[in-house]
């Protein structure tokens, strides 16, 4: 099984690879997702890791709170697309 983790407040120049690398040290990422405007292209300032479900805590709980380039990230377990009405 697998568990996508929400990575907030990221830095606008990071790229998936820095961010796959960052959560490899603490769980085997299984994909990762940078979130990017539609017409720019630039990064949206967050984005998704997929790890697996034995090492998601363990990610959540030393990447919380820690430095990606000056900015403390925000991480937690995704939670499900809300539909939109």
């Amino acid at each position: 099984m697998a568990k996508t983790l929400y990575v907030g407040n990221l830095p606008w120049t990071t790229t998936e690879e820095e961010l796959s690398q960052a959560f490899g040290a603490h769980a085997q990422v299984l994909s990762c997702r940078i979130i990017t405007d539609r017409e720019t292209g630039r990064s949206r300032g967050f984005g998704f890791v997929e790890v697996e479900d034995d090492g998601a805590e363990k990610a959540v709980t030393a990447m919380n709170g820690t430095q990606l380039s000056g900015r403390d990230l925000v991480v937690n377990e995704a939670r499900p697309r809300q539909p939109k009405y």
